[in-house]
């Protein structure tokens, strides 16, 4: 009945050169809830958290293997100091 119903007005309203548009406030009420809004936030700072966690890690290791390299050439550079 409904169907009928739909097809009947929308039938109407190309005979008239109407056009039916959605309010906007109904239109996408989802992703302009705040609600959505809050949740969609939260997801995107735990993303970039983990992000820069990752980075942060990743960078320590680099730090610990350079303070590896600037021992081994320190000690290198005291013994060739001690021997002359």
């Amino acid at each position: 009945m409904l169907r009928i119903a739909s097809r009947r007005l929308n039938n109407v309203l190309r005979s008239t050169g109407v056009r039916a548009y959605s309010d906007s406030r109904l239109a996408g009420s989802t992703a302009q809830s705040r609600e959505f809004s809050k949740k969609e936030k939260a997801h995107e700072d735990q993303y970039v958290r983990q992000k820069e966690a990752a980075d942060l890690e990743k960078l320590r290791k680099k730090l610990a293997e350079h303070q590896k390299e600037l021992d081994k050439l320190t000690k290198q550079v005291e013994e060739h100091v001690s021997k002359k």
